[in-house]
């Protein structure tokens, strides 16, 4: 039986969130509807939207149920960046889509360029460089088609954004690279390089930024963000951060009051419920432009909700919440008992992410092997009987260098050779003895198979 060390892709679902929603599953009622059944489907959703608010510090109002972190992430930074333009309903107004295409000859509204920045109130989108892809398309979707300026903050050789990097950002003069304005850069060239073109110091100010977005805990390497520290930054500017939590859900304690950011996203599957289902916090004050219209039922997020989907994610936080201090516990010991063990068989092992044990996510060991390709060490692992990740993309069959070892300034040959280990429930010391038992023979053999034969920078 091979022995699952992938948990930060997703992790099973616990038995109380299974129990859960199989017995939900079984109630008919849409919670929109008045009579009986539809108001018993609303009590349901209702006491699940409140046991995530509590396992999430929010108020139950705060709480978006979505189909995902995805559509989370998606809905936080398209949604706040169309709202702070003063916008009410999301891509341009149907006049300056006319205009546009007068302006193009009648052609069609699709071959009509972006927005200008100059015509957009606050053009500037903050985003540290590695950040999860949902984040990074999402914003550069607004620069290729919405006039954003994306400006990528640099991250130091763990994967932290500074606060003091986020404040030069937002004092005026980021001195990070800047893409969008108009142009149409090719999506893969800023996954890897973020190239552009550094605005020079003090030429812009807070005043003209929509919003910040960066990730509580790096998905890859597994570095935990200052976030406190980093959305009082952005407060004393008065620009609203959105915060992609989804990989610390459940790995660490979060106070969406406490943080006072406008937005923050998770994901149920990635703490034992179902997928397809999410949430979005949005605070009191905090207003987003819908991506879906329709019926409007949460805070202007159209669609029937998935009472079911979201009964399961309520099991799986409150038991994600009684749990968190053993199992966090129980998973440092087995997480640094992994790295030591990794460490000692193949010396040449290194460690990314920050080291410290209090400074990364309980579950998360990231190495890269010199001389390897990573997707040779995993697919000899399979065969052994282990499911691990490389942490890289993939795009139509080719693969990429991880952006995030990219952002952190780690050169290609040694990136090519990353891989991700993230235990989680379930995880035994024997299976992680198994695993380095197993690392130097498949070592050796990627060693001895080399690079695949493309271009290294």
């Amino acid at each position: 039986m091979a022995i699952y060390l992938d948990h930060a892709a997703t992790t099973p679902m616990v038995p109380a969130a299974l129990s859960a929603y199989v017995s939900a599953l079984g109630v008919v009622g849409n919670p929109s509807s008045i009579h009986s059944q539809g108001q018993q489907a609303k009590r349901m959703l209702e006491e699940s939207r409140e046991v995530v608010a509590e396992s999430l510090g929010a108020d139950p109002v705060e709480v978006v149920f979505t189909s995902g972190g995805t559509e989370s992430i998606n809905l936080a930074i398209k949604g706040l960046f169309w709202h702070r333009q003063g916008r009410a309903g999301g891509v341009r107004s149907a006049a300056e889509a006319r205009a546009g295409v007068a302006s193009a000859g009648g052609a069609n509204l699709s071959d009509v360029g972006p927005v200008a920045p100059s015509a957009l109130r606050r053009p500037r989108v903050l985003v540290p460089g590695g950040e999860h892809h949902a984040t990074n398309d999402a914003v550069e979707w607004l620069a290729q088609y919405e006039g954003a300026q994306i400006e990528w903050l640099p991250v130091d050789a763990l994967g932290r954004l500074t606060p003091e990097v986020l404040e030069a950002a937002l004092a005026g003069g980021s001195g990070g690279d800047v893409q969008g304005g108009g142009e149409h850069a090719e999506a893969s060239a800023t996954r890897e390089a973020k190239a552009g073109h550094p605005l020079p110091a003090g030429a812009a100010t807070a005043d003209d930024v929509a919003l910040v977005s960066f990730l509580w805990a790096n998905n890859e390497v597994g570095t935990i963000q200052p976030v406190a520290e980093l959305a009082a930054v952005a407060a004393r500017y008065g620009v609203p951060v959105h915060v992609d939590a989804v990989s610390a859900y459940g790995y660490l304690p979060i106070d969406f009051h406490e943080i006072g950011v406008a937005a923050l996203s998770v994901s149920a599957h990635k703490i034992g419920g179902p997928v397809g289902v999410g949430a979005l916090l949005l605070a009191r004050t905090a207003e987003v432009v819908p991506l879906i219209h329709g019926g409007g039922q949460q805070r202007g997020r159209s669609g029937t909700q998935d009472v079911a989907g979201a009964v399961a994610f309520a099991a799986a936080a409150q038991n994600a919440i009684e749990t968190m201090p053993s199992f966090v516990a129980e998973l440092s010991v087995l997480r640094d008992r992994l790295i030591a063990s990794i460490r000692s068989a193949v010396p040449t092992a290194v460690l990314r992410g920050d080291p410290a044990p209090d400074a990364r996510l309980a579950g998360n060991a990231h190495f890269t092997f010199a001389g390897c390709e990573g997707d040779s060490l995993l697919f000899l692992l399979d065969v052994a009987g282990f499911s691990v990740s490389t942490g890289s993309a993939c795009q139509a069959g080719v693969p990429e260098v991880s952006h995030v070892l990219t952002a952190m300034g780690v050169p290609e040959l040694e990136a090519r050779g990353a891989l991700r280990f993230t235990l989680g429930h379930g995880t035994t010391a024997a299976e992680v003895d198994a695993l380095v038992a197993a690392m130097p023979a498949a070592v050796a053999r990627a060693s001895k198979a080399g690079f695949a034969d493309r271009a290294v920078a």
